[in-house]
C-alpha cells in the first residue's frame, strides 16, 4: 500500500495516547513504508505516569530502526534536500494545533510539517486535545480548509465527561495517509462517533 514511501511521524506531548499510537508504527512498516520519527521537546524531556521520554524514544527507535529527530536543525532538511512523501503528526495536541494553524514553527515536528508542505506533500493530523470544540475549534477548521492538510478521522471520546475533547481513531492512520498520497483526498467519514 505504501511500498517505498518515506513517512515522517511527528509525535507531540499527548502522553496518554502513546500506548495506542506507537504500536501503529508497525502498520506503516507492514504497508512497506519507512518511518522517520520526529518528536517535540516536551516528548523528549517529559516524565509522566505513562512513562519517560527516554523509554518512549527507545521503543520508537526500535520499531522504526531510525534515530529520532529531536531538534529543529535536524528537521529543517525535510524540505527540498531530504523530502518526505508524507508527514503524519499523531498524536497532535491542542498546543501544536494552535501553533501550526498560525504558522509558528518552534518544534522539530512543526518544522518537519512546514518543510513537507513546502514540498507540496501531504501532512496528516491525528488530533488529541481537550479543547478541540473550545478555543481550538477555529484553528482546527482553519487547518481542515488548508491545502495538503488531512485529518485522521476523529470524534468525541468522552462527550459527557469532556464535551470539548476530540481524538482521532489511530487505527485509520495508514488508510488516511494512503488516501492523501495517492488521491489527494480526505479519508471519509472524517467525523466519527465513538459512542452509540
Amino acid at each position: 500500500m505504501l511500498t517505498g514511501k518515506r513517512i515522517g511521524l511527528g509525535i507531540t506531548a499527548s502522553h496518554c495516547t502513546y500506548e495506542d499510537v506507537v504500536p501503529k508504527i508497525q502498520n506503516f512498516i507492514d504497508a512497506g513504508a519507512t518511518v522517520v520519527p520526529i518528536i517535540t521537546h516536551s516528548v523528549l524531556h517529559a516524565a509522566t505516569r505513562f512513562g519517560t521520554g527516554e523509554e518512549w524514544i527507545a521503543k520508537i527507535e526500535e520499531l522504526t530502526g531510525e534515530k529520532v529527530v529531536s531538534s529543529i536543525k535536524e528537521a529543517e532538511p525535510f524540505g527540498p534536500s531530504n523530502p518526505l512523501d508524507a508527514m503524519v503528526i499523531a498524536p497532535m495536541t491542542g498546543n501544536s494545533i494552535s501553533k501550526f494553524a498560525n504558522a509558528a514553527t518552534d518544534s522539530p515536528v512543526l518544522m518537519a510539517a512546514k518543510a513537507t508542505l513546502r514540498n507540496g506533500s501531504p501532512v496528516v493530523l491525528g488530533i488529541s486535545t481537550n479543547d478541540a470544540l473550545g478555543l481550538n475549534g477555529p484553528n482546527i477548521m482553519k487547518l481542515i480548509n488548508a491545502k495538503n492538510i488531512y485529518f485522521i478521522p476523529f470524534g468525541q471520546d468522552s462527550p459527557h465527561g469532556k464535551p470539548n475533547s476530540l481524538i482521532s481513531d489511530f487505527n485509520q492512520m495508514v488508510e488516511t495517509v494512503h488516501a492523501a498520497i495517492t488521491q489527494k483526498k480526505q479519508l471519509q467519514p472524517m467525523l466519527i462517533q465513538y459512542f452509540k
